[in-house]
C-alpha cells in the first residue's frame, strides 16, 4: 500500500493545465455610417487593440478573457466599422509556482484564445458586409515582457538631470 500512496502523492503534485471551457463572452459589431459607407471606395485604415484580463474563479481555476477590438476608419473622422470580440476561457492551473501563473495566463492562455477571437472578428466583419479582416499572429510573450518592463520602469525613480 505505501507504494500506491507514493504514486498518488506524485500524481497530486504534478503540474496541471487543462482547458475547461472556451466561449465568446461578448461580441459587438457597429457600422455607424451605414448604408452610405458601403458606397465609399477608399481603403480604410485598420487599428487593432488587444487586452487580456484574468480572474480567479475557484482554487486553481481561472477565467482568461482576450478582448480584440478592430476599428476601420477612413481619414480621422469617418468610422467604417468597429468590431470587438471578448473570447474567454476557463482554465485549470494547479501545482504550479505562484510566480508562473500570471505568465501562463497572459501568454499560454492568450495564445490558445487568439485563434478563436481571430475567427470571431473575421466572421463578424464579413457578416457586417465587409471584406474579412485577417489578424496577423501575435507574440504574446513579447507583449507580456514589454508590459513587465514598462511596469518595472514605472516603479523606479527617474534620475534628475
Amino acid at each position: 500500500m505505501p507504494e500506491t500512496n507514493q504514486a498518488n502523492a506524485a500524481e497530486n503534485t504534478q503540474p496541471v493545465f487543462t482547458i475547461e471551457k472556451l466561449y465568446i463572452r461578448d461580441l459587438s459589431v457597429e457600422v455607424p455610417n451605414a448604408p452610405t459607407i458601403f458606397l465609399d471606395r477608399e481603403t480604410p485604415q485598420i487599428n487593432v487593440q488587444l487586452r487580456t484580463d484574468t480572474k480567479g474563479i475557484d482554487a486553481g481555476v481561472y477565467e482568461v478573457v482576450l478582448t480584440v477590438t478592430v476599428t476601420a476608419k477612413i481619414g480621422e473622422e469617418k468610422t467604417v466599422f468597429l468590431v470587438e470580440a471578448a473570447q474567454a476561457g476557463i482554465f485549470q492551473i494547479r501545482n504550479v509556482p505562484e510566480s508562473d501563473i500570471e505568465p501562463i495566463m497572459m501568454i499560454g492562455c492568450a495564445n490558445i484564445l487568439f485563434p478563436y477571437a481571430r475567427e470571431a472578428i473575421s466572421d463578424a466583419v464579413t457578416r457586417a458586409g465587409f471584406q474579412p479582416v485577417l489578424l496577423a499572429p501575435v507574440n504574446f510573450e513579447a507583449l507580456y515582457q514589454a508590459r513587465q518592463q514598462e511596469q518595472q520602469g514605472a516603479g523606479q525613480d527617474t534620475p534628475v538631470q
